[in-house]
């Protein structure tokens, strides 16, 4: 029997997803939904308002992604416990995560089980990798993209995103309370840590990375935005 309760924030821009794992992690003793939001901005509130003993977030977010929410949360609160809870399967976004500031990580593929599980662990400190994410860490150290994409902050992850999502620097600067020039900044010194000379080029590291996949664009153009979005969803 578990000696206190556990409070949890959801992060996630679908309703019907937290109204999933809601559900799911109430049904277990010990364990209360404090608070809920859909973007960065809101998780931050969210978060200063309710200090929930657990963060669950999701990193694909509408504006400025989960990751980059990570690391405001966590510069506000450096006692922060937080957990990704994603359908991405890339050992590039865990570690991103994890140097935001995260304490684990677990797919959505995962058995729902594992996701109570990771909960609890990460509330009592210990970190939390679900086998999938541990497996790809492993495979990815054997990678060149991957160790370049290392050089990367949190942020300048978060812009590359939104600059493989075909954002422009005004919609970028604006989610980040930024001035266009300094997302120019950013760009510039992104493509050069990744060692390209063009867009182009950066949109070919994306899909070589998986920061870019068919599979994705087409899930999330029938979850969020109808038949008549082309954009490429990361």
């Amino acid at each position: 029997m578990r000696t206190r309760n556990i409070s949890v924030m959801l992060v996630d821009d679908h309703a019907v997803v937290r109204e999933g794992y809601h559900r799911l992690l109430e049904k277990h003793e010990g364990i209360t939904v404090v608070a809920e939001a859909a973007d960065a901005g809101g998780a931050y509130q969210a978060y200063k308002s309710n200090n929930p003993d657990v963060v669950v977030m999701d990193v694909s977010l509408p504006g400025r992604g989960g990751i980059d929410a990570i690391r405001q949360i966590r510069q506000w609160d450096p006692t922060a416990r937080l957990l990704v809870f994603t359908m991405h399967l890339s050992a590039t976004f865990a570690l991103q995560a994890f140097r935001a500031g995260a304490k684990g990580f677990v797919t959505k593929s995962s058995p729902p089980e594992l996701l109570v599980s990771a909960v609890c662990d990460v509330a009592a400190g210990r970190v939390a990798i679900c086998p999938e994410i541990s497996d790809a860490i492993a495979r990815s150290r054997l990678q060149d993209d991957a160790s370049v994409i290392d050089t990367l902050s949190p942020r300048e992850f978060e812009i590359l995103r939104m600059l493989l999502d075909g954002r422009s620097s005004e919609e970028i600067a604006a989610a980040f309370n930024l001035s266009p020039k300094t997302v120019s900044n950013y760009h510039y010194a992104i493509k050069s840590k990744l060692g390209v000379s063009s867009d182009v080029e950066l949109v070919l590291f994306g899909l070589r990375s998986s920061l870019i996949t068919l599979v994705e664009e087409r899930k999330h153009q029938t979850i969020s935005d109808g038949p008549n979005n082309s954009r490429v969803k990361s």
